[in-house]
């Protein structure tokens, strides 16, 4: 491959087509030693920009429908409120799809895709699709946009210094702004270095090739985010969440409900992605119309639960990043028939947006199944954090396809209490993994949606 072609015309986080046979020779030059050096400067801009995206994105939600209709002169947020806001981000995400280069990111629908890289024209859309879907109330996480950002910046930036670099080069460097992106979110370097390389299907003898420059653009990315956090007065923001009660050790009677858990999520998750994937042909066919109309369902279903509950809508909006750690905290609070009503209105809104929206698909999974684990757990022999942790690893694992991702993210969300249930969360993930397999068998020619570790080679020639 020339260094003119594009480098759409090749996956840039795949292995290529033929590895070296020592891997060990290409670290030993020169050459790797620069690409660490660049891989670590990257991280430290990459990070820096995921910290302003996502404080940004924080802070654009609060001051929408919190502060604006405060200062419009009302008593509280009026009820009808997310309409308005959420027609607005429909119109926006469809304008931004239709008139700018690219698609505004990958769909949602298909699941978590990390391969490809993003031309430096396309990268305005996807910030501006990303912005209005996460900050005016859409049912869509930040990930997909910063794996994007992230490697796109990245491999942008490296192409103005070293234009004529070999394409695996470039691939190499657009992975390790994605590790970087990706690890300010997670928190971790470690998660966001599991769930790039399963989401990529890297493997052999190329992974430490890729993997090394992204571990160290993805831990220095994660100083930075610490220092940033500290010198602008947010603190440092964590996934876990602390001053749960502490966890037993698992039994039998958890261990069935493991297995409950794993096919219920199976189901759920593939109604919702199968869903999803149905309505996304429709939308794409008349976007500027059926965008806003999506938007408006997934006010009218957060305005639904509001009013059958009592409840916040904002438990319904947005990803659930920032709501996970009050439900889980408050769980007390919620009687199984809100917890019914918060599933099936997130689980609805959640495939309208993964339709006609942009953003990720992770964070709506985790709280959606945080939220059916607790209403299980009014259920005999199953604790609340149990069934949490299980609930979130199985139903993540539905929609993503990622179970060793799945089972770490589930985990880390728990603290001292994740080690204690992982077997019972690796359990829920695998028998969901197995079971959605079965639901949705991959077409002749065709993977799954959002296909994961080990991809077949139908996979691979997406």
């Amino acid at each position: 491959m020339s260094s003119d072609e594009p480098m759409d015309a090749r996956p840039a986080h795949a292995p290529p087509e033929a590895a070296p046979t020592d891997p060990y020779a290409v670290m030993r030059s020169k050459g790797f030693l620069m690409l660490l050096v660049i891989a670590a400067v990257l991280g430290v801009v990459i990070s820096a920009g995921a910290y302003g995206f996502l404080k940004g994105v924080s802070r654009l939600q609060k001051a929408l429908y919190t502060d604006l209709p405060r200062g419009l002169g009302f008593h509280g947020v009026p009820e009808w409120w997310p309409l308005p806001l959420l027609g607005l981000a429909g119109v926006l995400v469809a304008l931004t799809i239709r008139y700018l280069p690219g698609t505004g990111g990958h769909e949602p629908a298909e699941g978590l895709k990390t391969r490809g890289t993003a031309a430096a024209a396309e990268l305005p859309g996807v910030l501006l699709a990303a912005v209005a879907s996460l900050c005016l109330g859409a049912v869509i996480g930040p990930e997909a946009p910063l794996i994007t950002l992230g490697g796109g910046v990245a491999l942008a930036a490296f192409r103005l210094l070293r234009p004529d670099s070999p394409a695996q080069v470039q691939g190499v460097v657009a992975a390790s702004g994605s590790f970087a992106a990706i690890s300010a979110l997670l928190g971790s370097p470690l998660i966001g270095a599991f769930l790039l390389m399963e989401a990529s299907g890297l493997g052999g003898a190329m992974l430490e090739l890729v993997l090394l420059p992204g571990l160290i653009a993805a831990g220095i990315g994660a100083l930075v985010f610490i220092g940033l956090g500290n010198w602008a007065g947010f603190g440092v923001g964590t996934l876990t969440i602390p001053d749960l009660p502490h966890e037993g050790r698992p039994d039998l009677a958890q261990f069935g409900w493991a297995l409950v858990i794993g096919v219920a999520a199976a189901f759920l998750g593939t109604a919702v992605q199968r869903g999803a994937l149905w309505l996304k042909p429709h939308v794409a066919g008349r976007r500027l119309l059926w965008t806003p109309l999506a938007g408006l369902a997934v006010a009218g279903l957060a305005i639904a639960y509001a009013e059958g509950t009592g409840k916040d809508a904002s438990d319904v909006l947005f990803s659930g990043q920032d709501a996970l750690p009050h439900l889980l905290l408050h769980h007390g609070q919620y009687t199984a028939g809100a917890l019914t009503l918060l599933i099936a209105c997130k689980g609805l809104g959640y495939g309208l947006s993964l339709s006609a929206f942009r953003g990720g698909p992770i964070f709506p999974s985790l709280f959606i199944g945080a939220a059916g684990g607790i209403a299980l757990s009014h259920l005999p022999g199953l604790p609340f954090v149990a069934g949490a942790a299980m609930g979130m690893g199985a139903l993540s694992v539905a929609l993503l396809k990622l179970p060793t991702t799945c089972v770490l993210l589930a985990t880390l969300l728990l603290g001292s209490d994740g080690v204690t249930v992982m077997p019972l969360v690796i359990v829920a993930v695998v028998v969901c993994h197995v079971t959605v397999s079965r639901l949705v068998p991959a077409p002749a020619g065709a993977g799954m949606p959002g296909g994961g570790a080990g991809g077949t080679s139908s996979r691979n020639a997406r």
